[in-house]
């Protein structure tokens, strides 16, 4: 009996040493990380899903939050203190979108606006509320960066030296850009086709020279097309932020592209 007893003594002690070792090994979560300066893609989500499919990508800049979840984007400040995602009222744009994904803002609004917490652990990133958990994973690793060079580029957004557009007449136009090898620059304007030259010079420095056929569209298209123009009239700062391209001329004005 006391051997018995001296086995399962030495065994308890055994395990309790497995243990500790296991948990001294496992990687704690460094509470100084912030998501701040990094864009989300989510993954998965827990509880009742995005209307439309999402996803939601998530983007924190300098203190502000912008969000979409496959309709509109919206943004505003953002507080992440004590790790609970903190938001003022998210001010967005009002484009129309089919089907289940015109509920994607309501939800996506509900959602941020409500306070959840928040956790990052690596690349990824956790928000819990009271009904919905979504797991997103930084872009960098959903999506890397898409090469400036020979990537067809597709507007989805116009910078102007007031406000970020994007409206219908945008999306039906469809604006493309490619920048080929040797400088050639080829797409379209929203009418017209585009054909020209540019320049990749140090850092993120792009100058165009563009030249257009001299179509006429209807007016909603050919203010698209001047918008599209004056961002790529001379010297431009261009920003590659996974399949997103961000051109912004000296002038003001600038683009918001999507790689196709």
């Amino acid at each position: 009996m006391r051997t018995t007893l001296r086995a399962l003594a030495a065994l308890a002690i055994i395990a309790t040493v497995v243990a500790g070792c296991g948990s001294a090994e496992e990687d704690p979560v460094d509470d100084t990380a912030t998501p701040m300066g990094h864009t989300y893609i989510s993954t998965e989500v827990v509880g009742d899903k995005i209307p439309g499919g999402g996803p939601m990508t998530l983007t924190f800049t300098d203190g502000r939050i912008s969000a979409s979840s496959g309709c509109n984007s919206a943004g505003g400040t953002v507080d992440l203190s004590n790790h609970v995602l903190h938001t003022s009222p998210l001010a967005g744009t009002l484009m129309a979108c089919p089907g289940d994904r015109a509920n994607a803002d309501a939800w996506q609004s509900t959602f941020l606006e409500s306070d959840p917490t928040w956790r990052l652990d690596g690349d990824r990133l956790t928000l819990t509320g009271k009904s919905v958990t979504i797991h997103l994973t930084d872009k960098k690793i959903v999506s890397p960066d898409k090469p400036l060079i020979g990537t067809e580029w597709v507007v989805t957004s116009l910078l102007t030296p007031d406000a970020q557009v994007r409206s219908t007449a945008l999306d039906q136009a469809s604006p493309t850009l490619t920048i080929g090898e040797g400088g050639t620059v080829s797409g379209t304007a929203g009418c017209n086709r585009m054909t020209g030259t540019s320049g990749v010079g140090p850092g993120e420095s792009v100058t165009f020279a563009i030249a257009t056929t001299e179509m006429m569209c209807p007016p909603e298209v050919m203010e698209v097309e001047q918008d599209v123009l004056r961002a790529l009239d001379g010297k431009t700062t261009a920003t590659v932020d996974a399949d997103t391209l961000t051109l912004r001329n000296d002038n003001g004005y600038g683009l918001v592209l999507r790689a196709r």
